[in-house]
């Protein structure tokens, strides 16, 4: 495996990692610009912009797009987070110069026509829709307005349907002309492939994209917060979260071995004292959500109505246990499923691509895989303490709740 990087005249970057023995290729365009760069008014546009891309360009209809890739067997998709939006597709090797041709006209020639778009709005209303019928999802989103309050990276991804209803093809085109630059632009390929083809490739279909100016997002400021939505529902689904480690952060390896002990898994503390010892939820774990300047330790529980006032004391001891210290055998399990879930990661070209283009996005390098082994093995059992600590030590806990009850009162 040879990972290679070459950024063009224009600051666009290439990525690639050959695998010689691999008969596919992952290859996905990256931009660095998200939900977190939009104005408040403009609120779900890098989501909108991500479906108009897909409805035609100057020489491509919309099916052409997908009948393009899907034609060959391959596999065409895209998604929009807080802080970037890929493009990426999934072939057979000698398809890939095909597949590179679909996603950099997406990129750089789509043409967001006006009534393509009024008709994508009502898609991307009922996806908004489709959402918030499932409180499982839209509980994340309350979770993190909550927890960063009227800041773009507390908004939506999906916009709200005010916003959405607002834009214009020249909203689109000026976003698009904006942020899809070179400054912002990774292209990533791990399969088959030979480095100096691609790059050649990109530069001759994307050479002259403009180089432009790198996005920044305003610095985030956690704030914390509670949110209760009543709704008839069969079970009560509730989210916290307290202030937790960004991607630079000295402790982050430390937050991720935490939150596997506590709720990273089906031999984790929460899954085996709530869910298998006493019954009292179906579905209940922890999480990590790192960014460049912040990020959140969060827990999820989904529970009966009457179960509740009797499972909250239960996942608050399980946390104050552990901010006493892991037990050698669950601190050695938590290592050796984060090194093991790297290594699988490898395994995957998808996966491989996705995070060659994180790390140029993130770090501006590739972090060797050697090395982030290394920073998993390096984790203190003392580091798990503090982080344990830290987080029940916190007055600024976010909550948000969603069902059908009186929960104005849960805490943690």
């Amino acid at each position: 495996m040879t990972v290679q990087v070459t950024t063009l005249s224009n600051g666009l970057r290439v990525i690639t990692e050959h695998r010689a023995s691999l008969e596919t290729v992952s290859i996905g365009i990256w931009t660095d610009v998200g939900a977190r760069h939009e104005p408040e008014a403009l609120n779900g546009i890098t989501h909108c912009l991500e479906h108009m891309l897909f409805k035609g360009t100057k020489t491509r209809s919309a099916k052409d797009i997908v009948l393009g890739i899907e034609s060959v067997g391959g596999h065409i998709n895209a998604y929009t987070t807080r802080d970037n939006t890929t493009y990426y597709a999934r072939v057979l090797k000698d398809d890939l110069s095909m597949a590179l041709d679909v996603l950099s006209d997406i990129v750089m020639n789509s043409v967001c026509d006006q009534k393509e778009l009024d008709r994508e709005k009502e898609v991307i209303l009922q996806e908004v829709g489709q959402s918030l019928d499932t409180p499982d999802d839209v509980i994340f989103d309350h979770l993190q307005g909550i927890s960063y309050g009227n800041q773009a990276i507390g908004r939506p991804i999906l916009g709200t349907e005010q916003t959405i209803r607002s834009f214009t093809q020249n909203d689109l085109l000026s976003y698009l002309s904006t942020n899809y630059v070179g400054a912002n632009t990774v292209v990533s390929a791990v399969g088959y492939l030979d480095h100096d083809a691609v790059v050649k490739a990109v530069e001759e279909r994307m050479g002259h994209m403009p180089t432009g100016v790198k996005q920044r997002a305003e610095q985030a400021v956690y704030t914390g917060g509670r949110k209760i939505e009543k709704r008839d529902l069969e079970q009560v689904h509730i989210a916290a979260a307290w202030p937790g480690t960004s991607f630079h952060d000295e402790n982050y390896y430390a937050a991720q071995v935490y939150s596997t002990i506590l709720g990273g898994g089906m031999s984790s503390r929460l899954f085996q004292e709530v869910r298998e010892r006493r019954g009292l939820a179906y579905s209940v774990y922890s999480f990590t959500s790192s960014h460049q300047d912040t990020g959140l330790f969060g827990l999820y529980a989904g529970t009966g109505p009457d179960m509740v006032d009797e499972m909250i004391p239960v996942i608050q001891a399980e946390m104050a246990a552990l901010a006493d210290g892991p037990e050698e055998q669950e601190f050695n399990v938590a290592i050796a499923q984060l090194k093991a879930s790297l290594m699988m990661a490898l395994e995957s070209t998808t996966s491989r691509m996705e995070q060659l283009g994180r790390q140029l996005l993130v770090f501006d390098r590739v972090i060797p895989v050697e090395e982030m082994i290394a920073n998993v093995e390096s984790v203190s059992v003392e580091q798990v303490r503090n982080i344990g600590t830290t987080i029940i030590d916190q007055n600024q806990t976010s909550i948000a709740v969603v069902g059908n009850g009186n929960f104005d009162t849960i805490s943690f």
